[in-house]
């Protein structure tokens, strides 16, 4: 069937867009057009009769989301408003803000960050050690991930260590109750127990969910696929009706437990899945890809797929070797300077500004010294993956005063905002309405208005409270009915008059330009704020039309939610530095990968299998563990290569050097194992796009010969 969703697709694009009634895995490699094909199937959905309100488009990043409303707006029109494009973790708010009172949940729960979350794991576990902290949260956060809670972690717990978590994380999951608050790992885990407990909250869900598309499908863990599992469930499995795009060579989080079980277990939940490879690529030469292949090549294969591209030749690939990092860094920054003045001998646009460069690299420590070349040579850039905005002192000020506008019982909330600024109550005060309200198992701020309060504080101390307490209610009442952009512009600015925060700011830091940025920030965000309250007339393709209008309360509750302002990310022009791991899904005309020594990429995950089978016992079967361990942390690592390699459109230089500083001294490298698995001093057989592009057109011809054939046989 002919449809304008399928003009200027290839033919496994095609293929991938059509199939809209059952359970589909499109095996979308790097630079194939994988949001191109997941905009365009929203598109033929809605074309074939589906309303928009029952597709959802489910992505890992706030980015990713953004940039895939905008295209199925551009493609679409005004129908593609309706289609839930969001987030995993967005998804699992509105769930939760909808359904969550099932599981005692109230809808104007708080999500807590990383700072709370360290500071209660702390007060459970009785210490002062945020490393500890810390440590407990990344084994918890695993925990939750593989859908497990504090009592089945507990049954599981391999050694005393892990059972002294189990414990803390019981008493986690108990503070967290109180507060009616919820971590970012809750956002996925309690969608699921709702799903799984509750049959008219799963039956609700399965109704709104017509089509379920999931991007970037390997980085799911187990209990997103489980999520999955459950949204597309109530009816036969072969009638499940989801899009699945991913790549099971971009594989690169393991780390943080995204699992390629979930490729695995596709085919045997779903029989009647439909695999789809998408292998033509629109980003990268075939000298470019060539290389990728090659690296990618000796990783087992769960449907093996060969990129080609009809975008010719191009550049060879460059190997750099230098003498230490700085060296290394000097001949980057020079690469950058001497392609900026001359170019590369290629037909059409040679793409020699600033932001057309990217260097990238395996760990976040790396950047320095490039960072100092190229300050050196007076080279604008910036570094990917920095602080976030919302990791900002300033905004996380900011954002508790509104958490506690949203769920007054969120205790870490009151206690960043009763002393943000200081507003002459006291940490003694502050500790005796702690053990209060632990005493009569009521939240500090319900503590505030309590009768019995005046037999453990001052009078004065109690007025100071009950003032903020009212303050706190004042301003909930207010934002509550504040509404478009303009009124809460006024509203922000008045309160921060109020509270005295522009001073709080200059007072706090010595350096005043600090503080201006800072207090910069803060105007940011208010503008920001503002302008996701709506109101204001924005002008699409010619159509002047009227954002919808929100209140200021409605727009504090998402807030906890996003990690960056992406409307800030302005295209400057910039060189780009990247860790490999934060550029995925990005892409330059030119890219330095550098570091590419042994111990860095791969990364040295212990000296090897032996001295892990040791840390085991010595056994046969802890040394059999000890050596899968190392060959999975290698596939891994080989996969993160393979996408470095892939974010090149024009040309790629892979760099390393002879020596590379370790602590204080300078000790000897090798060249990673990578360089020579991309085989560039080999003659390699160069694939012609041509013959693959007949072959394509060739089997999908039989293919729908085939299914003719087949209908016109049925009686």
């Amino acid at each position: 069937m002919s449809s304008k969703f399928t003009d200027g697709l290839n033919l496994a694009q095609q293929d991938a867009v059509n199939y809209m009634f059952g359970p589909c895995l499109v095996l979308a490699g790097a630079g194939s057009g994988k949001t191109r094909v997941i905009t365009h199937k929203i598109g033929r959905l809605i074309e074939a009769g589906l309303h928009p309100k029952r597709i959802a488009a489910i992505t890992f990043t706030n980015k990713a989301a953004a940039e895939m409303r905008e295209r199925a707006k551009a493609l679409i029109g005004r129908a593609a408003r309706e289609v839930t494009i969001s987030t995993f973790h967005a998804l699992g708010v509105r769930m939760l803000r909808e359904d969550g009172e099932a599981i005692g949940l109230k809808a104007q729960f708080s999500i807590l960050d990383t700072d709370d979350i360290a500071n209660i794991l702390k007060d459970a576990g009785g210490t002062v050690d945020l490393a500890t902290a810390r440590a407990w949260q990344w084994v918890i956060s695993g925990w939750k991930g593989q859908g497990l809670n504090a009592a089945q972690a507990a049954l599981q717990a391999a050694n005393d260590n892990e059972r002294i978590i189990a414990r803390v994380m019981a008493q986690y999951e108990e503070r967290l109750s109180a507060y009616q608050s919820v971590d970012f790992d809750d956002l996925i885990t309690l969608p699921l127990k709702l799903l799984q407990d509750h049959e008219h909250v799963r039956q609700k869900w399965q109704g709104l969910m017509g089509h379920v598309l999931v991007d970037e499908y390997q980085d799911t863990n187990a209990t997103q696929y489980e999520v999955l599992k459950l949204l597309v469930g109530g009816k036969p499995a072969d009638l499940a009706c989801f899009t699945a795009v991913g790549d099971d060579d971009q594989s690169i989080y393991g780390w943080r437990g995204a699992t390629l079980d979930n490729l695995r277990r596709l085919p045997v939940d779903f029989p009647a899945l439909k695999v789809i490879k998408l292998e033509q690529n629109y980003r990268s030469t075939s000298a470019i890809l060539r290389a990728a292949n090659n690296v990618i090549g000796p990783n087992p294969k769960l449907f093996p797929k060969t990129l080609f591209s009809e975008l010719g030749e191009g550049e060879p690939v460059r190997v750099i070797d230098a003498d230490s990092e700085e060296h290394e860094a000097e001949r980057t920054v020079a690469r950058i300077l001497s392609l900026r003045a001359s170019g590369i001998p290629h037909p059409g646009p040679q793409f020699q500004d600033y932001r057309h460069f990217a260097v990238l690299y395996r760990a976040n420590h790396q950047a320095k010294t490039f960072e100092k070349a190229l300050r050196k040579a007076q080279v604008p850039y910036k570094v990917s993956g920095g602080t976030s905005f919302f990791d900002k002192a300033e905004i996380k000020d900011l954002c508790s005063w509104f958490r506690l506008w949203i769920n007054n019982n969120d205790d870490p909330a009151f206690l960043r905002a009763v002393t943000t600024p200081k507003r002459g109550i006291g940490h003694q005060t502050l500790a005796q309405l702690g053990e209060f309200s632990k005493q009569y198992k009521l939240s500090m701020f319900e503590s505030l208005f309590s009768a019995s309060l005046g037999s453990l504080l001052s009078p004065k101390a109690v007025g100071s409270l009950h003032e903020f307490g009212r303050y706190v209610n004042d301003l909930e009442f207010r934002a509550k009915r504040t509404l478009g952009a303009e009124d809460a512009r006024t509203f922000l600015l008045e309160w921060l008059k109020d509270i005295g925060y522009e001073k709080y700011l200059y007072d706090g830091e010595d350096n005043e330009k600090v503080a201006h940025a800072r207090w910069s920030n803060v105007l940011d965000f208010c503008d920001w704020m503002s302008g996701r309250c709506g109101g204001q007339i924005g002008d699409t393709a010619g159509v002047s039309t009227s954002q919808e209008v929100k209140s200021l309360l409605e727009v504090a509750q998402t807030v906890s939610l996003l990690s960056t302002i992406s409307e800030r990310e302005k295209d400057r022009d910039v060189v780009t530095l990247s860790t490999l791991h934060a550029a995925k899904g990005l892409e330059w005309p030119h890219v330095m990968l550098v570091g590419v020594t042994e111990g860095m990429l791969p990364f040295k995950l212990r000296d090897n299998a032996e001295a892990g089978a040791a840390s085991l016992g010595g056994s046969q079967r802890a040394h059999e563990q000890a050596t899968e361990t190392t060959a999975a942390h290698i596939q891994e690592e080989r996969r993160l290569m393979y996408v470095g390699i892939t974010r090149a459109q024009r040309s790629l230089a892979v760099s390393w050097t002879r020596k590379r500083k370790k602590g204080r001294e300078m000790v000897a490298t090798q060249p990673s194992r990578f360089i020579a698995e991309m085989a560039l001093d080999q003659n390699t057989v160069k694939e012609d796009p041509r013959a693959k592009l007949r072959a394509l057109r060739a089997e999908f011809a039989q293919k729908a010969k085939d299914t003719a054939t087949a209908q016109a046989r049925k009686p």
